[in-house]
């Protein structure tokens, strides 16, 4: 029987084409530091664990054989990988430097959020974000339809 107590968790695991290049970019665009890699004889990264701010991800060699895909043999992603962190100027500034393509801007948000999207070199879409003004329900469906 599962211990009650015990805390439930769901990590992303990033599907990319080329992992090792993935790790090296994620250490340097997002500060990640990796935990863990386990790769095939042939070379092939199977399992790499990696933390940044606190917050765990996995990344994995694309392997069709496994129905693991990446984004670009998908025509993109479907999920957004959201990042909330203190200084989101700053890691944006760094993650497009190392070849990030924003896809919108970071700008303060109707939503009470300064962030904004950017896509990895790996077809990942990270949402980086702050909160910058608590808003009630009532407020945000106000703003809502104000769009």
């Amino acid at each position: 029987m599962k211990d009650a107590t015990k805390k439930q968790t769901l990590v992303p695991r990033l599907v990319v084409a080329d992992a090792p290049a993935a790790i090296a970019w994620y250490v340097e665009g997002l500060g990640a530091k990796e935990l863990v890699r386990h790769a095939m004889k042939d070379g092939r990264i199977v399992h790499a664990e990696l933390e940044v701010l606190g917050a765990v991800f996995y990344v994995v060699e694309e392997a069709p054989e496994w129905h693991s895909h990446a984004p670009p043999s998908l025509g993109g992603s479907p999920v957004l990988l959201c990042l909330e962190v203190e200084e989101v100027d700053a890691l944006g500034a760094r993650m497009e430097a190392k070849g990030a393509k924003v896809i919108f801007p970071i700008a303060d948000q109707f939503y009470g959020e300064r962030g904004g999207r950017l896509q990895d070199p790996f077809g990942h879409v990270w949402l980086i974000a702050k909160t910058i003004e608590e808003i009630s329900p009532e407020e945000m469906k106000k703003r809502m339809e104000a769009l």
